[in-house]
This record gives C-alpha cells, structure tokens and sequence, in this order.
C-alpha cells in the first residue's frame, strides 16, 4: 500500500500531460470517448486512494492496530497520521466541490428546459427572436437545438446547414453526458481539468467533422463557423453546446485540412493510462486488508 496508493494521483499528471497530445493527433470522436473513459477511471482511483488513506485514520484500522501492538504484535500504522488527515481534508473538499457541481447542473437543466417550455414535444429546432446571434444543443429526451433569428439572419443558407449538421451531432452522440462526465471527473481529481478541457474541445470538432461529411463540403463548414464566431454575442449559457465555443480557430484551421486518423494504438495507450490507478487502487485495497488481518492473528 506504501506506493500503490500514490501513484493514481501521479497517473493523474501524466493522462493531463496526454489530452493535448491526444486531442492533436487522434480522431475528435475516438479521442473524446478515451480520454472521458480515462478520465473517469482516473478520478475514481483518486477518489478511493484518498478514502484508503483516510481509512487508516478514521475508519476501523487504529482500533485493531492498537490492540494487536497491546497483545505484543510489532504492527506498524499503514500510512502517518498526518497523511491521513490530509486525506480526510481532501476528500471533504472532493465532497463540497461535487455536490456543488451538482447543483450547478441542475440549475443549468432547469434553464434549459424552461427555454423548451410551450413548444410540441416532437419539435427539434427552436428559433428564438434575439438580437444575440446563438446556436447550441440542449441534451434531453428529446434533445433540441436552440437557434436565435440574429444567427440564422447572419448565415448562408449551405452555412445553416453546416450549423444545425453540427447541433444534431451533439444530440445523435450524446456529447453532453461526455462533457459532463469529464467535468465531474475533473472536479473530484483537479489535476484532471486539462483532460476536462481536451474532451470539451474534441466534441466541438466530432461535430464539427460531422457537419462537414453531411454536407459534403469542408471549406463550407468552415466558412460557416467563422462567419458565426465572428457574429457569436458572449453571452452564453453554461453546459449547453454551443457552436463557436472552444478554440475557433483550431477547428476553422482543422477543417480546412484532412480528417485526423484513428491511431489505435495511442488510444489504447491512453485507456491503459486510465485503467492503470484503478488497479493499482486495487491493489493497495488489497495490501491494507492484508495488514488487517495480520494485525488480528
């Protein structure tokens, strides 16, 4: 247990250091599903290596170390104290800071739903007279996408076409339960906010590539999010999908290229990434529970 349960949190460093890389390089839609998958591992592992850590100090382990050093067994405390109140204190603030992001996506739902309110259930497409030139999916059963007049006015009709292309692979894929998973990933593990900013930029450019396939035509899809972000107001509402967020320019400068590959390999290396703090969590379950059971016969 002395290393296993360390090493997710050092694990945590290297799948941030990996994103960027991976976001450049992989295919949008293999790219964000393995670094969401990873990342979710990942803060999982955390998340019970802080528990085992705290464990030692709360939980039933001082109690049974104590009375086997009483029946003159030599045992030695699994971790220092102060790492375990360290862990307790990390694991509290892990606490606040999900159920605060919880609160935070509940209200987002709720706002979005009210934006939904008095239009049929089999509706896809809102458009909302506005003077803010927005477009952006909201994820439900049934998703809907949300179009301001001052944005479809803005485009050509071929540039809709790119734009609600683009809305609709965010429903079809269900980018926003991704979104989501790495955000809750990043807020229990925070070592893991770049992958939670790779995984948001990917999914733009999965529906950005989308778009450009059904329409036919790359330059047009981009031609339309540069004529959009240069429109776009900034104001914006938080967790829907929006189509000029995320670093236009990269994906402006994506589409006018080749598709990325789908390098299996990196991918696979990257699940492994993810995969890897869990088993070594489980690992180090594993070595205190040993050391429990020592310290009992």
């Amino acid at each position: 247990m002395t290393y296993d349960v360390y090493t997710p949190l050092v694990l945590s460093l290297l799948l941030s250091a990996a994103g960027p890389l991976i976001a450049r390089r992989v295919a949008p839609a293999l790219a964000a599903r393995v670094l969401t998958s990873a990342a979710v591992l990942t803060a999982a592992a955390t998340t019970w290596s802080l528990v085992l850590l705290a464990a030692t100090l709360l939980g039933a382990a001082p109690p049974v170390i104590r009375e086997a050093r009483e029946d003159g067994h030599p045992v030695t405390d699994p971790v220092p104290g102060a790492i375990g109140v360290a862990a307790c204190l990390a694991l509290l603030t892990v606490g606040v800071q999900v159920y605060r992001a919880l609160r935070a996506e509940r209200r987002t739902r709720r706002v979005l739903r009210r934006l939904c309110v008095g239009h049929p259930a089999d509706t896809e497409l809102i458009v909302a007279a506005s003077e803010v030139p927005q477009a952006f999916a909201i994820p439900g059963r049934p998703g809907r996408i949300l179009v301001t007049s001052a944005m479809l006015s803005a485009l050509e009709p071929a540039e809709r076409r790119v734009l609600l292309a683009h809305e609709r692979a965010h429903l079809a894929h269900r980018h926003g339960p991704l979104v989501t998973a790495a955000t809750f990933a990043a807020v229990a593990n925070p070592l893991l906010g770049p992958v939670r900013s790779a995984v948001a930029f990917l999914v733009e450019r999965w529906a950005d590539e989308q778009a450009a396939s059904a329409v036919g035509d790359r330059r047009t899809a981009a031609r339309a999010l540069a004529r959009a972000a240069l429109t776009a107001g900034r104001n914006g509402t938080a967790c829907a999908l929006h189509f000029t967020d995320r670093a236009v320019t990269r994906r402006i400068a994506a589409l006018q290229t080749t598709p990325p590959p789908r390098l299996w390999p990196a991918a696979a290396a990257v699940l492994a990434l993810g995969a890897l703090p869990t088993l070594l969590a489980a690992d180090a379950t594993a070595d205190l529970l040993r050391q429990l059971s020592g310290a009992l016969h």
